[in-house]
């Protein structure tokens, strides 16, 4: 929850409290507190805790295959360790990991238990849900999952990963075909699976096998991609290298901002040029941002955070009453926001009208309706919301920056 001064609050119950109260004094959980793989965790008082509050909170239907796999992989080490000293996590959700920049940052403290002799894993299901079946479906046929995350916050059914996955590749008919089976066979029954288990002698030594299977298995997969129009844009673009280093000057002079947005950040190249304290990159193109976030993860970079989102249809309101994952511009209102080449591809492409790029950036028309479409008709409706501040055209003639803020 949220305090009034906005700052990150997680008030525990008394069996969570006496978990936390163990976990505390684990090496796993102070190393990983160490290294930033778990968010900065303090106890206020006997029961109330405070986390620290990252720059912005994001989701898995907006994170690129690479992104996933690598909250996958920062969950299941951290249960390995967690095993090694008794204790276990009791969710298997990407919702759980949240982001510094590239790098992956666990943030349910809560979900850390001790684990009860004779009981499974109870977050495996969940991880299979959201993020194995998710990654195989890329990786073994070429699908984008992020609609289907978007469609469903649980996931993929087994059922459904079954139907879609070839049963032949790497860890289908384990963690899929066999998983699908169990299910429809004890769907009908009433049955008390951790006492069954315990009964027969279920040992950790099953969950540390697992846990190690599904790490191999996680690191090995790599997306299969189709062609993308946007891949090698700077090489492709219709603008000579001096326009394109004016450009990154304009860009540089236009902050500071604490909260940057740039809307079609492709590979990133003025993102990284802006005066923020963090940034949003946020381009429709999965590939585009997958490789965005693979050349920053070995940048090591903590103010840059990669996003899919197609601008013309964007994350909205999901869950119960619209409120357990908010749309993008409810989690955080930027201070500076770069549109660079990008209001053609939207007014064209995908016929939003001026006025309301200006306004939103998020609204539809009818295909065949372009008109006022030109350099006046842009900055007329410009000038309605915004004091224009500073322009330059390029050299080339064919390029136009713009610095506006919005009207007092």
């Amino acid at each position: 929850m949220y305090s009034p001064t906005g700052e990150v609050l997680r008030e525990l119950s008394p069996r969570g409290r006496e978990d936390w109260d163990a976990l505390e004094r684990t090496r796993f959980f102070r190393r990983a507190l160490e290294d930033g793989r778990i968010v900065p965790t303090e106890e206020l008082e006997p029961g109330l805790l405070r986390h620290e509050r990252l720059p912005f909170v994001s989701y898995p239907y907006e994170w690129p295959f690479e992104m996933l796999r690598e909250a996958a992989l920062l969950q299941l080490s951290l249960l390995g360790e967690a095993l090694e000293e008794g204790f276990v996590l009791k969710d298997g959700s990407p919702y759980n990991v949240q982001w510094r920049g590239s790098q992956p940052v666990f943030v349910d403290v809560g979900s850390f238990e001790r684990l009860r002799e004779g009981e499974p894993w109870a977050g495996y299901r969940q991880f299979c849900a959201l993020f194995l079946y998710p990654l195989m479906l890329q990786a073994y046929r070429g699908v984008a999952p992020q609609p289907l995350l978007r469609g469903s916050l649980e996931g993929i059914e087994p059922s459904q990963a079954r139907a879609l996955l070839p049963r032949f590749r790497r860890g289908v008919l384990t963690h899929v075909v066999l998983h699908d089976r169990l299910e429809a066979r004890h769907a009908d029954r009433q049955r008390d699976v951790r006492s069954e288990l315990k009964k027969a002698g279920f040992k950790k030594e099953l969950i540390q096998a697992n846990v190690r299977g599904l790490q191999k298995l996680v690191t090995r997969l790599s997306p299969k991609r189709g062609r993308s129009e946007w891949a090698g844009y700077r090489e492709a673009a219709p603008y000579s290298d001096e326009d394109a280093d004016r450009k990154e000057r304009f860009v540089r002079s236009a902050g500071p901002a604490q909260l940057a947005w740039d809307l079609g950040a492709n590979d990133g190249r003025f993102a990284r040029a802006l005066d923020a304290g963090y940034v949003l990159a946020l381009d429709g193109d999965e590939r585009v941002v997958g490789e965005l976030y693979a050349s920053l993860r070995a940048e090591g970079s903590k103010t840059i955070l990669p996003l899919v989102v197609d601008l013309a249809d964007a994350s909205p309101d999901r869950g119960w009453r619209g409120v357990e994952r908010r749309r993008l511009e409810e989690r955080g209102r930027p201070d500076l926001v770069l549109c660079l080449a990008l209001v053609h591809h939207l007014a064209i492409g995908r016929n939003v009208p001026f006025a309301e790029l200006v306004a939103r950036l998020l609204a539809a028309k009818r295909e065949e309706v372009h008109e006022g479409y030109g350099r006046e008709g842009f900055e007329r409706a410009l000038r309605e919301g915004f004091d224009v501040t500073r322009s330059e055209e390029l050299a080339s003639g064919t390029r136009t920056l713009y610095l506006a803020t919005p009207k007092q």
